[in-house]
């Protein structure tokens, strides 16, 4: 019994002996291949497919691993901006890509900045004598602002275009919080600090309402602008203005309203659009009908890599500002920081470029993103800040740093403006028969009383906390921006600013892209700017995330709507989504905050909530 119960053991050793070995041997192959560089020699003639699955961010988030081992694709992808940018415009000097096939049906949008930029480097591939081809089922402003600057816009003849313009609605989640039996104790400064309404109203004030009209009517007609440059002919203000008599003239065919219309060129099924392709770049295999020569963009992004050495560091402030540390994707105070205080130790850097993409958030770790840079500035470093889609609140307060600030007129920046919210639960402890006694020290014993409320003496040196962030926020643009305290003061109270009016106010000092940025920093920097060189701070990936990276670009894409009535349909989920996301943000979040709400959401797919909180609050709302 004795030998037999040795022989299972040695067995059962050798075969976790194998098991590790073939797990080792698996991950050994697979780090060698995601080490190694796709040739650029290797890369074969066609078209270019860009199939935008996914939305456009500045940075991309970490992939959850979780997530990915458990097969949940539910996360859309993130498409770096300067990464498409940079494939497009080697697409266009280079002669193996005859053409661009720009697929767009399950694409989920992105920044107004960021979709300028793409489309701008779209318009260098057509400047070069090449077409770009794009195709959905169904067109949505962000999509078909890309769509606008190809040479040959598709539809599929049961799809159709949808505008709906920059405006629409807010979330407000005073009711569902009574419901709940949560009370969010509000310390504010700003008429237009809309960013705590959510928690007070059920509907938006007179205040909000004033500014976010003017803020989407501003970006409204940029985005017309903008088609109507690319496409003269396209009658979008009047195929948006009256959307229902343009499809009715159409017998109800949203296809046909949209050609007519001059919105798109050619109605075809997919099938329809390959051949379309195939016939500038050559068919891939004659026997599948709409197959083409393609070139798959993480191959050629892969191939042309972004520079790893340069003497303008570009550090990137994207995502709701946090403090602590976390992945790309979220501004963690101390990540960017270290990040920063990293590269001038290891970096022989001339200059630094702020680039900010973030709405804000806590006002501590915004602070000392700020003050690693200005340390950087206090060594005689230039530094030079460039605003993408969103530099607001928090990252307003970031950007005053900058020597000189750039934006595009489609950022959204301002929001000069500071709030707390400090959640109790009293009508939940009540519901629920909870309560709490005890004894006093001082004032402040057993404070905040999250099961009565805090006391008057905590609500106001909230409240003071609240004005002292405020005044030394609005100082701190008057001493950077040059302008005085009070005028400072009457541009700030949290109002949302486009970036036109921003540069008119003062805010901003010109319009101009990353590049021009970059540019800037050189010269001040008394170097060339034809040939300096930009290399992008991060924090560098471990194998193992590199590993998981690669995992997530090989998932298929997560399932999206194609046509724009489905999409306009899941539109009350993603709502929900976010206002479940909204309500933990305010229960864990920072209690001083310098934060746009009203600004546009972080991408869609990182909207994830904990499933604590999803499962209470999917019991409350049945």
């Amino acid at each position: 019994m004795a030998f037999v119960r040795g022989m299972w053991k040695l067995l059962v050793g050798i075969k976790d002996g194998l098991v590790l070995l073939a797990m080792l041997l698996f991950f050994g192959l697979l780090y060698a291949a995601l080490s190694s560089t796709p040739n650029a020699k290797a890369i074969g003639e066609g078209a270019l497919l860009l199939d935008l699955a996914g939305t456009i961010v500045e940075q991309p988030a970490e992939p959850d691993p979780i997530a990915l081992l458990a097969g949940d694709n539910s996360l859309v992808r993130e498409y770096r901006r300067s990464d498409l940018v940079r494939a497009l415009e080697a697409a266009a000097t280079d002669n193996r890509v005859k053409a661009v096939a720009l697929d767009l049906d399950v694409f989920t949008g992105g920044g107004m900045v960021a979709l300028g930029d793409v489309a701008s480097a779209i318009d260098k591939v057509r400047q070069a004598k090449k077409p770009v081809i794009a195709y959905a089922t169904g067109y949505s402003d962000d999509s078909y602002l890309l769509a606008a600057h190809a040479s040959e816009v598709w539809l599929s003849p049961q799809g159709g275009v949808l505008i709906t313009g920059p405006a629409g609605q807010y979330l407000y989640y005073k009711g569902l919080m009574d419901k709940l039996g949560v009370t969010a104790n509000i310390y504010r400064v700003g008429t237009y600090k809309a960013a705590v309404e959510p928690y007070s109203r059920t509907d938006m004030s007179p205040a909000a309402r004033e500014a976010n009209q003017a803020l989407s009517s501003a970006l409204w007609e940029r985005w017309l602008d903008n088609v109507r440059a690319a496409r003269p002919k396209a009658q979008a203000a009047a195929y948006a203005g009256a959307p229902g008599a343009a499809i009715a003239a159409a017998q109800g065919d949203m296809a046909q309203a949209a050609l007519k219309a001059g919105l798109v060129d050619k109605l075809g099924d997919r099938s329809a659009f390959g051949k379309r392709v195939a016939e500038i770049v050559g068919a891939e295999d004659a026997d599948v009908p709409g197959s083409y020569k393609s070139i798959a963009y993480d191959d050629w992004a892969a191939a042309h890599p972004a520079p790893t050495t340069g003497e303008i560091g570009v550090v990137t402030v994207a995502g709701t500002i946090v403090d602590g540390e976390a992945g790309p994707g979220t501004a963690a105070g101390t990540t960017i920081a270290d990040i920063v205080r990293k590269a001038l130790k290891e970096r022989d850097l001339k200059a630094l470029v702020v680039r900010i993409d973030s709405p804000g958030g806590s006002t501590l770790a915004s602070e000392e993103i700020r003050q690693a840079v200005a340390d950087a500035k206090g060594k005689g470093m230039p530094v030079v800040i460039s605003m993408g889609s969103v530099a607001a609140s928090g990252g307003y307060w970031i950007a005053t740093v900058g020597d000189r600030i750039y934006a595009e007129p489609d950022t959204i920046t301002g929001s000069i403006g500071i709030f707390g919210i400090l959640p109790s639960f009293q009508g939940l402890a009540q519901k629920l028969g909870i309560n709490a006694d005890g004894v006093k020290i001082t004032p402040l014993s057993g404070e905040p009383d999250v099961v009565h409320g805090p006391s008057s003496e905590v609500n106001q040196i909230l409240q003071l906390g609240v004005e002292s962030a405020y005044r030394r926020f609005i100082t701190l643009v008057s001493k950077t921006r040059n302008i005085p305290v009070q005028r400072v003061d009457e541009i700030a109270q949290g109002r949302v600013w486009d970036g036109g009016t921003a540069r008119q106010l003062g805010l901003v000092d010109g319009f101009g892209s990353l590049e021009d940025a970059i540019a800037e920093a050189a010269r001040r920097a008394k170097l060339d700017p034809r040939s300096a060189k930009a290399v992008f701070l991060e924090k560098e990936k471990s194998w193992g995330e590199k590993l998981f990276e690669s995992f997530a670009a090989e998932q298929p894409p997560a399932e999206s709507a194609r046509d724009v009535f489905t999409r306009a349909a899941l539109r009350p989920g993603m709502l929900m989504t976010r206002a479940v996301a909204d309500m933990e943000q305010m229960m864990r979040g920072s209690a001083i905050q310098a934060r746009c709400l009203e600004c546009p959401a972080p991408a869609a797919g990182r909207e994830r909530p904990s499933s604590g909180l999803m499962a209470v609050l999917k019991s409350w709302l049945g």
